[in-house]
Parts: C-alpha cells; structure tokens; sequence
C-alpha cells in the first residue's frame, strides 16, 4: 500500500501507474506467445551415398543434413535424444546462451557425460533475446561430421525482421565437408600416428557436393528465388576444420546478421565464415532470370598444410513465367569468381565491416584483463612409441595445441560441470594462467623450446557479474593460422583484430566501444590477434576453443568456471534427473 500512495503523490502519478501496467501487460503477453516446442532425435547409423560410395554415416532421424529447427524469441526447446548409434554421442546447441541451463550445453565431459549407445537424454532450454541463425551439432568426437543442423529463431510473435525490406523467402545454407571415409577412422587414426588427419574429399551445400564432383550433379541443390523479389539466405559454416568463401554469381548480398545477432546492413559479393559462424544475408532477384551458382571453397591461411582445395555448389534458379518460356532449368549455370585460397586482405575487410545494429552495452571497466595465445605445437615422440608408426608429424613429432602454453585435456569419469556442482575434488584446477607463462615474439621466429606445451585440465575462474577482457592472440608456432573461437554459454563484443603482435599501449587506440559485433565465434586473424569483452552473468563451466576440430582434438581449448551470483537467478539450475552418468 506504501508503494501505491508513494505513486500517487507523485505529479506524475498516473502516467507512472499506467506505464507499470503497460509493462505488465507486456510481459504477460509475451510469456503468452510463447511456446514449447518438442522434438525427437534418433540418432543412427544410415547408409548415404555421396561421391559415387555409399557408406553408414551417423545421422539424426535418417536425415543429412538433421531437421531444421524453427523458433521464435522466448521459445522453449525441448528434444529428446536416443542414441542408437555404435558410438557416444552429445549434442551441443551452438550459440544459445543456456541462461542458468548449462547442463544442456552439450559439449562431452564438458557439461555432461556423453549419451552411451542405447541410451537417451532430454535438452531442455529456453531461448531468449536472440534472433536471427544459429545450429546445432555434435560434440563427440567428429561425429559432427554428419550430425548437424540449422536452428532458426524468429523474432517474437507478432514482430518483424528490422530489415528495409522483409523477405519473400528463406533458405537455410549449411556448408559441411565430407570424407569418402568414416570421420570417426579419421581422427583416431590421426591421434595414433600423431600426425595430421587426411584432408576431406568433398565441400557440401546442404549435404550435397555439386555440380563439379563424380556423380554428384543430379543431386545438386536448387535455391528458388523470382524476380524482384527480396529473399533471406541463413549460411552455416558446418565444416570441420575449414573456414569457407562462399558467392553467388552475379549478385550482391546484404549482410544483415551474423550468430543470431543483428547487424547494420552492408553489400558484398563474397562472404567468410570460420567453422562455427553463421551469416544472414538478403539476396535480390534482379538479374536477368535464369541459373546461377552458389559456390564455396577453402580460405587456408596455414602454410604449408595440407587442405581440401575443391569447390562446391548449389544452383540459384529463378521461378519467373519469363524463366519457365525460356526452359531456364537447361541453362548451364553461370560460375562466380571466387577468391584465392590465401586471400586475407578480402577476409579482413569483410570481417572488419560488421558493426552491431542494437544498442551495445559494451563493458568499460574491466575486472579480468585477459591475455591468451592460441596455435600448435609439437611434442617429442615418447621413448616407448614406434616413431615411424606413431610419431608422424614433423621430424617425427606428434601434433598438439594449446592456449597459453596448456594442452587441454578432457577428463573421462565426471563433467567439469558436475565436478564443480558436486565438489568433486582431482577433476581440474583452476589455475588457468591469465598470461602466457613466457613473453616472446608471438608472430616472429619462435624458439623450439616453446614447441612443447604442457598438457593439463585448467579453468579459469570468474565471479558472477564480472566485467571480462581477452586478447586473443595467434602464434607463428608450427604455422600461424586463422583460429575460429568460439565461447560457449557467452556472445561476446568483439572490440578490435589486428594483425602482428598485440600492443598494450597502443592497440587500445583502435578499439570500438560503440558499436562493435556481438558474436560467439571470432576469427582470430593470421599472424594477429582479436580482443572480445563480454561480463560473466551466466554461472557454470563453459567451453573456448578452437572450433576447427582437429585443433580441439589436439588440445586448443580452456574453460570459464563462472560461480553462481546472489539468489536463485543468479545460479545454475539443479542437473536434470536423465543426466546421463559416465
């Protein structure tokens, strides 16, 4: 009642009292509108033909690509996985922030144990505050091969696109990579011999190479568009380890979001996308009607690696009556240029043109001032392997990776997450550096005695609400590259990129603080460096690391324990009773 008659005595008594009402009202339709949306995931083995073989690939519901997930603002997701493949399994929803839910994040031993074949586990979330592209995929091993798909989130029921012109239609672009091999096969014979993993044979749109590879173009993808018309093209770098140009000929695309944020609009006419980075684009129909392809192929900034040099396409087809006179449908295609598998300069002025639309909160002041190095690095063959057999990268080394000069190492019998929640004690430590353990010449010639990184289980740990900063920063060790990063539970401004090694007195000089791109995946450039800034208001143990696979399996990665806040909202919700034990 004293709240009221405060209200009252105001001058503004009534204006206030209604606004509060207003708002209530607001709120309670919106959790109206809301909805639960129920899936089940089978996952299995099923036999697809790619490239003139036929071979089982673990697959979602008999599907590759998996089903296309759509939402809006605020919905819910639950999905039910069962697992009735030969392998474990987790699933990860790349880029939802999982609010307090972290037990559904996904990535195995990470935040869950995996699902063992014959068993089953129920993710349940609810998505909010973001719209626009994200996905889904597996988190085990490189099952994500196969076992991927889009989510889409709509905007809030009754809302639309902030766009200029709204879309006549929309298609989801997935670009993957396939081996005419078993992914699996791959990597463990990759982890026994020490060296790198074979190159895939194939890049895919949808799940289909194209038009330019054995037996492959009756299967080609077809993307429809009409004349004058304004469609929505949702593209999903789904590779593995291969961050991807992607065109279309004879048309300009309009960037207008990227990981499910949005993005003042900018024109280009080619896109990209680290594996990991999704990029929401307006495509206009107004060339002459008739057949155009989408193509995509490697960027590979490392020297000297090998890589899958091939191209794939999908074919934009226009449905107009002029078109369907003049049998468009027997055109040949016409081709785009592509970029130069080496071309940085067209990466970096593509990634340096995304500026964020919404009104950024960027933090200013800083209570964890973060500085990591990310690349390879080499261990000496053990006295008791078969060098010629088990040592096969360079001078019969063994591959690995690092942040910070830590190898991360997975642990087998619990989560990280349950670990921490149960207090279980050998797990991991939390003595992450904050620094790397030595200053060197990061982008210049490297001392061998750096090669060597030390293999460990770290977090590092963060307080509820604190204001974070990491400088990214890629190293010449082995070669340097392009890292895509990806932050789990966290999207993240990223303020600054540059290339050589990162300056503290200077490079803050080149930050943006207004409107930088909200993501949750950064290319750290070749032979550079990238600083993102986010606050720690989402408590549990999340992933980073490199989101080229072979990376991670080496050991690019660290994880954030962030503890829980003040009260219930501030603190991870209870594991759900179907987690699945190790």
């Amino acid at each position: 009642m004293e709240v009221f008659n405060n209200i009252f005595a105001s001058n503004h008594s009534c204006s206030a009292l209604f606004l509060g009402l207003l708002l209530l009202l607001a709120s309670a339709l919106s959790l109206a509108n809301a909805k639960s949306h129920y899936h089940d995931f089978v996952i299995q083995a099923t036999p697809v033909k790619r490239l003139c073989k036929t071979q089982n690939s673990i697959t979602v519901n008999g599907m590759f690509p998996g089903p296309t997930l759509e939402v809006n603002n605020g919905d819910t997701l639950v999905v039910n996985v069962v697992n009735k493949a030969r392998y474990n399994v987790t699933i990860h929803w790349h880029g939802v922030r999982q609010m307090r839910t972290g037990w559904a994040d996904g990535p195995e031993f990470v935040t869950q144990c995996p699902i063992r074949p014959g068993g089953s586990y129920t993710y349940r979330f609810t998505i909010q505050g973001q719209e626009g592209t994200l996905w889904w995929h597996a988190h085990s091993s490189w099952l994500r091969a196969t076992v991927y798909g889009a989510l889409i989130i709509h905007p809030k029921e009754g809302s639309s696109y902030p766009f200029s012109k709204q879309p006549k239609r929309e298609t989801a672009i997935l670009l993957g990579e396939w081996w005419n091999a078993n992914p699996i096969d791959v990597v463990r014979e990759a982890t026994r011999t020490g060296g790198a993993p074979n190159s895939s044979d194939a890049y895919t749109i949808n799940g289909q190479p194209g038009d330019l590879y054995n037996c492959s173009s009756q299967d080609t993808v077809i993307v429809p568009i009409d004349s004058g018309e304004t469609n929505l093209l949702r593209v999903i770098n789904a590779a593995l380890n291969q961050p991807l140009f992607f065109t279309v000929a004879n048309h300009k695309l309009t960037v207008v979001g990227a990981d499910a944020s949005y993005v003042k609009p900018f024109t280009t006419s080619v896109l990209m996308l680290g594996p990991g980075q999704t990029t929401d684009v307006l495509i206009s129909g107004d060339q002459n009607p008739s057949r155009y392809y989408m193509a995509a192929r490697a960027y590979q900034s490392a020297q000297n690696a090998p890589f899958d040099n091939t191209t794939t396409t999908a074919i934009l087809e226009y449905k107009s009556s002029l078109c369907a006179a003049k049998n468009c449908s027997s055109n040949k295609p016409i081709m785009p240029p592509l970029p130069s598998f080496n071309d940085t300069a067209t990466v970096t002025a593509f990634t340096s043109s995304f500026k964020s639309t919404d009104k950024t909160f960027v933090p200013t002041d800083i209570d964890e001032s973060l500085f990591f190095t990310v690349g390879l690095g080499l261990n000496p063959c053990p006295p008791n392997f078969n060098k010629s057999r088990q040592c096969q990268g360079p001078n019969g080394t063994r591959f690995t990776a690092s942040m910070n000069n830590v190898s991360f190492v997975l642990p087998s019998n619990f989560s990280l997450l349950q670990a921490h929640h149960q207090r279980i004690q050998g797990v991991f430590t939390t003595d992450f550096p904050a620094n790397p353990p030595r200053k060197f010449d990061y982008t210049g010639n490297v001392s061998r005695s750096l090669f060597t990184p030390v293999p460990g289980t770290k977090l590092y740990r963060l307080k509820y609400g604190s204001r974070v900063q990491i400088v990214l920063q890629d190293t010449s060790i082995v070669t340097s590259e392009n890292h895509p990063i990806h932050l789990h539970g966290y999207d993240f401004y990223i303020i600054a990129q540059g290339f050589g090694n990162y300056n503290p007195r200077t490079d803050p000089s080149k930050f943006n603080l207004v409107d930088p791109p909200l993501r949750n995946t950064v290319g750290v450039p070749v032979n550079g460096w990238a600083v993102i800034r986010f606050v720690a208001d989402n408590p549990g143990v999340w992933l980073m690391h490199c989101h080229l696979d072979v990376h991670i399996t080496w050991g690019l990665a660290t994880a954030f324990l962030v503890e829980n806040g003040v009260g219930e909202l501030q603190s991870i919700e209870s594991p759900p009773e179907d987690l699945p034990l190790c």
